[in-house]
């Protein structure tokens, strides 16, 4: 296939270096024209995965409608606020045939839509019924060494999903697929502000067990935000749901969990964000999440805490005492 990634960071490039060495003939774009050049020259993305080179079919430029020209698997990694800006840009230049895959994790502030919600919007309605996402427990580094991997693209059309799964599966990743749209773009979203708390709570020095009950009870609060909009609550048990979750939490590779662990150590947010050099999604998503969960009801403690900590200054440890301090309740409730 000719596949066009859009976004040139970790994620992205993983996923054009995966897509490439099954023979596929991909363009990935950045949108800095400067170190699409160095990248391209270099045959490596020597910013974020220096060291694993480009395979022969993977190319790179800064020119947007170039990426795309032909393309039909059109591969949306750009940041989750950023995503409506790009893809509205990139809306004429998407062929009648492509199918578009986000592989992005968040909720956009202000519209509290998930990614799929923002394509959408950001797409004309002919490229709606083909637009499906890929989530699932998987750091670029590990992918883009061909460490093995297993993700799940989901997809309203189950055709158009076992497609887009077939055209990454193979190598060193395996790829199930879903009809469970809703479920996949919630569980890898909200991993991401708990992650943060499991990486405060080990900064704090809290120890494994508040490790596990923060993971455990953050699969709770996904579960029910999930459900509430209209998931399939077996999806949380699969890889966008509890594998995600799980790496998110303890891998040293986390982004989301160094944000936490800084924290933890009485860092503040702006010098963490500074020096991490990447964007960690989960610090825009602990708002989001909290906002799109009081507009329908949803009580999520854990990600408020993160919330309230991130944005509100309140001290970690505070935070985690007042999660301690909740009245109890029945595990299922």
């Amino acid at each position: 296939m000719r596949c066009a990634v859009v976004g040139a960071g970790s994620w992205g490039t993983a996923l054009a270096i995966q897509l490439a060495r099954l023979g596929h003939a991909v363009r990935m774009w950045d949108r800095k024209a400067d170190r699409a050049a160095a990248h391209e020259a270099a045959r490596e993305n020597s910013q974020y995965l220096p060291g694993l080179p480009f395979p022969a079919t993977l190319g790179v430029t800064a020119n947007l409608h170039r990426a795309l020209d032909g393309a039909e698997l059109v591969v949306a990694v750009v940041p989750s606020q950023t995503m409506r800006g790009v893809m509205t840009d990139a809306a004429e230049a998407i062929s009648d045939e492509a199918v578009v895959c986000c592989a992005s994790k968040g909720v956009e502030t202000g519209s509290l839509q998930t990614m799929d919600e923002v394509l959408r919007e950001a797409l004309p309605a002919r490229l709606h019924e083909r637009i499906c996402a890929l989530s699932g427990p998987s750091f670029a580094k590990e992918l883009a060494q061909g460490l093995p991997t297993a993700v799940v693209v989901a997809a309203r059309d189950d055709r158009l999903g076992h497609a887009v799964a077939g055209a990454f599966h193979g190598s060193v990743l395996r790829v199930y697929s879903s009809d469970d749209l809703v479920g996949v773009e919630i569980g890898g979203a909200l991993k991401n502000p708990i992650a943060i708390a499991c990486g405060i709570s080990d900064g704090l020095g809290l120890g494994l067990n508040a490790r596990a009950a923060i993971i455990t009870r953050g699969l709770a609060e996904i579960t029910r935000l999930a459900v509430a909009r209209g998931a399939n609550p077996l999806t949380m048990m699969g890889l966008a749901g509890m594998g995600d979750l799980v790496l998110t939490c303890t891998g040293n590779l986390s982004r989301n969990r160094r944000v936490g662990l800084a924290l933890g150590g009485g860092r503040s947010l702006p010098d963490i964000l500074t020096e991490l050099g990447q964007v960690a999604e989960g610090v825009v998503t602990a708002r989001s999440a909290t906002d799109l969960a009081a507009s329908i009801g949803v009580e999520l403690p854990i990600i408020q805490t993160v919330c309230s900590v991130l944005h509100e200054d309140k001290p970690a440890r505070e935070g985690l005492a007042d999660l301690m301090g909740r009245a109890r309740r029945a595990e299922r409730d």
